[in-house]
C-alpha cells in the first residue's frame, strides 16, 4: 500500500492485493462482501489509506460495499482536505 495521494486506481490495487486477486477482477459495483472482503482487511485498507487522506471514517466503509461507492467517500473527504 502507499502514502502517496490515493486514487481510485490505487484504492482498486490495494483491495485486490488483500483479496488475493487481479484488480481487474473488481468491477466498480461489484459487491466486496461477495468476493470476498471482510471487516479486518477493510479496517487494515482504511487504516492504510488514512496515511494518504487523514479524516476518513471507518464507519463509512462498512455502511457501504462497492469500490465506487467507497471512492465517493474518499472524493468527498478530499474535496474537504
Amino acid at each position: 500500500m502507499t502514502t502517496a495521494p490515493l486514487t481510485r486506481a490505487q484504492m482498486r490495487a490495494d483491495i485486490a492485493a488483500q483479496l488475493g486477486i487481479d484488480p481487474e477482477e473488481i468491477g466498480g459495483g461489484d459487491s466486496l462482501l461477495d468476493l470476498g472482503l471482510d471487516s479486518v482487511r477493510l479496517l487494515k485498507l482504511v487504516t492504510a489509506w488514512e496515511a494518504a487522506l487523514p479524516g476518513l471514517d471507518y464507519t463509512r466503509f462498512v455502511e457501504v460495499e462497492t469500490l465506487d461507492e467507497w471512492w465517493d467517500i474518499v472524493a468527498e473527504t478530499q474535496a474537504r482536505a
